[in-house]
């Protein structure tokens, strides 16, 4: 298990919050509020959230949390980047005793505890430890024209019998989607999760 260092002085690399629905698996269309935590050492070639490298603000627990405070909402989804390269401690404190509902988005690579989240997402990229996805709630799975139905089922059977299995066609291709849409009949327990946020238009 990874020792995570706490952040400087308190304080969270953050690339941007800002509250809209979310767009991806279980909670797909649900108004959330998003913190962007800043930086992930993966480097996926793919990605579509390279700007989140950039860290734009230095930001305590408590200034997170005045930042959030004026929407009317009360879920929050941390994502990155990715979230759990920074030590989560004092922010996920302050967001439970200020009665949030806490999500996270991770690769799954560093081992976390997931009971301080109200629902953790599991998204495997080069490398994901074992453990997180025995714990996740739910792992998406990018999918393109080459993923096969063998490779989802070595994965699943890693999980949980708890664990939702969504498939995530690459950047929402048309021939990643038919390879979901395929790959989901012949296998009924699989779940589609489309960027609705992109097909919207919104952040």
């Amino acid at each position: 298990m990874r020792t995570l260092p706490a952040s400087s002085a308190n304080k969270y690399k953050v690339n941007e919050i800002f509250y809209s629905l979310e767009g991806e698996g279980f909670f797909s269309g649900v108004a959330a509020i998003f913190i962007r935590l800043a930086g992930c050492t993966m480097g996926c070639p793919w990605c579509d959230t390279k700007y989140a490298q950039k860290t734009n603000y230095n930001l305590t627990a408590e200034q997170i949390l005045k930042k959030i405070a004026v929407y009317p909402c009360k879920t929050v989804v941390l994502t990155g980047g990715e979230p759990t390269e920074q030590n989560l401690t004092a922010l996920l404190k302050l967001l439970k005793q200020n009665k949030y509902q806490i999500h996270l988005e991770t690769n799954g690579a560093n081992l976390i505890d997931t009971k301080l989240f109200d629902f953790c997402t599991v998204s495997p990229k080069a490398y994901v430890n074992a453990k997180m996805l025995k714990k996740a709630d739910a792992v998406k799975y990018i999918t393109d024209t080459k993923t096969t139905l063998a490779e989802i089922e070595s994965l699943e059977e890693k999980t949980s019998k708890k664990t939702l299995f969504y498939l995530q066609p690459k950047n929402n291709s048309k021939e990643n989607i038919k390879q979901c849409l395929k790959l989901i009949k012949q296998k009924s327990n699989l779940r589609l999760s489309v960027q609705l946020h992109k097909f919207l238009n919104i952040k």
